[in-house]
């Protein structure tokens, strides 16, 4: 799919092929679409499989045997945009959800890191790691990624694995739902971040293709304005408990870890998840394993530690270090998604307030709003050279002033810490920063269609990286990614 520059974007589809998309400025482009429409209606080309397997668990049945969670949701706030949510699905299969990671730099072809070409469909990222590390019999802190790519989705990305002495080919790799595309050598680890960010080619479900002009002109409008640069959902797992994992990390508090992640009195669960609970808190280790899935990898270290006769800090201790770093990243975005919440309540995500600190877009550069004048800032601010910022805590971050850091104060309190008792146990890699609180979007296109699986609208776009395709398709269509089988069928994408 070629890439298009913002001088030569248009509203369209493509001329009735496999999958009967139509071109939208082609003359009774209209019509055409009407009477497809009706055809499928007669045919029934929608999916009306009834596996049950892949039925959605709604998660208004999930039960706890604790009192009622009474948490603030960490994941995105309110909208900016007043416009009509027209809805939608996302992800309701991984054919429709592409993700292409765009690299910062190319392998050199010599070194002691291989660097390996990986596309994984519907896989979460622990288990693709854990595959290169079974195919290469090595340790995985020896692999090194630029970002996690969500899970149901077709994922193509750079992963770097450390084979110092290693000559020849990379060993095959023979498995159904990944591939390795190519292979080079480098002198260093990919590490998170070295990367410029993603393209993504997106499928909405279950929302009128008629409608695509209108998604058009919404486009248009949030290319000059930006989104809220809302973390996704996916940051936080399927039970929205990521950042209270990473609070109990902080707090060295290894029991009250396991206790979330493990039993059945933190936040909220599908309900035949509840035996296998039980068992955890019982102490049958061994038999609470049984209950869990192959996505379940940290519940299934941590059990298999215990069931050794390990206390909690050990098991705490035996869980790889990316996903306890995961959880207080969550931690992070929860208290950024409650401060960007209230700066779009306010309105002021987009605008300067007293003591803010300003991101430039073109280098990441951060200053503070004090050392500009105010009609300088204001122009600044419209052209989408500059935005205001909210936190990254950490060692590092550079903290606002006045009225901004009223909001931030309130934001920590909202999720159950203060910016003192982050740092006090804070982890040296987590330096801290500051986060744009808007982010902008490049070489976008919408189509309006029809394939054998129903209608759609499609979007594609470039987001620099720590942006969330999900959110973008929030702000523009209230657009949702479905639960599947207790799930959030979404992961990291960074």
């Amino acid at each position: 799919m070629r890439s298009r520059s913002r001088s030569d974007l248009v509203c369209r589809s493509t001329r009735p092929s496999r999958c009967s998309m139509l071109r939208v400025k082609r003359r009774h482009w209209w019509s055409r679409l009407r009477l497809i429409l009706r055809m499928m209606k007669m045919t029934e080309v929608a999916d009306t499989s009834t596996d049950e397997s892949k039925a959605p668990d709604d998660p208004n049945t999930w039960v706890t045997d604790g009192p009622p969670c009474e948490r603030r949701d960490p994941g995105p706030g309110r909208r900016a945009s007043n416009d009509v949510a027209l809805g939608g699905l996302l992800k309701v299969r991984p054919e429709d959800f592409l993700v292409d990671e765009l690299p910062s730099y190319d392998p050199v072809g010599e070194g002691e890191h291989l660097y390996l070409g990986v596309q994984k469909r519907d896989m979460p990222h622990g288990e693709m790691i854990a595959v290169i590390a079974r195919l290469f019999n090595i340790d995985e802190s020896a692999i090194g990624f630029a970002g996690m790519k969500d899970r149901v989705a077709i994922t193509r990305q750079a992963v770097s694995v450390h084979l110092p002495g290693f000559k020849g080919d990379p060993p095959p790799l023979d498995h159904a739902r990944m591939q390795v595309l190519w292979a080079k050598r480098h002198v260093n680890k990919l590490r998170r971040g070295h990367l410029k960010g993603n393209r993504f080619s997106i499928r909405v479900r279950d929302v009128d293709p008629l409608s695509v002009r209108h998604v058009y002109k919404r486009m248009q409008a949030m290319e000059k304005t930006g989104v809220p640069a809302y973390f996704g959902d996916q940051r936080f797992g399927y039970r929205r408990n990521n950042q209270v994992c990473g609070l109990a990390i902080l707090a060295s508090q290894p029991q009250v870890l396991l206790d979330e992640m493990l039993g059945s009195r933190g936040a909220p669960f599908p309900a035949r998840q509840l035996p296998f609970r039980r068992l955890y808190e019982e102490g049958k280790f061994a038999e609470s394993l049984v209950g869990w899935g192959r996505n379940d990898r940290a519940e299934k270290i941590a059990l298999q530690a215990l069931s050794k006769g390990r206390d909690a800090h050990r098991a705490v201790r035996a869980l790889p270090e990316y996903i306890k770093s995961f959880w207080i990243s969550a931690l992070q975005s929860a208290i950024f998604n409650a401060n960007l919440d209230a700066r779009v309540a306010d309105g002021s995500y987009a605008q300067m307030i007293d003591g803010d600190i300003m991101f430039k877009h073109d280098s990441g550069a951060c200053f503070r709003a004090s050392d500009a004048s105010a009609d300088e800032i204001a122009a600044r601010l419209i052209s989408a050279e500059i935005s205001p910022t909210g936190p990254l805590h950490g060692i590092g971050m550079l903290q606002p002033t006045g009225r901004a850091l009223d909001i931030e104060t309130l934001a920590l309190t909202t999720v159950g810490t203060t910016h003192e008792a982050f740092l006090a146990k804070c982890p040296i890699e987590f330096s801290g920063a500051r986060r744009p609180l808007r982010v902008f979007f490049a070489n976008w296109e919408v189509e309006g269609g029809v394939d054998e699986h129903g209608a759609f609208i499609r979007c594609a776009f470039d987001l620099p990286k720590g942006a969330f395709a999900t959110v973008l398709m929030r702000e523009l269509l209230g657009a949702t990614v479905p639960s599947i089988n207790g799930q959030h069928a979404d992961t990291e994408s960074a």
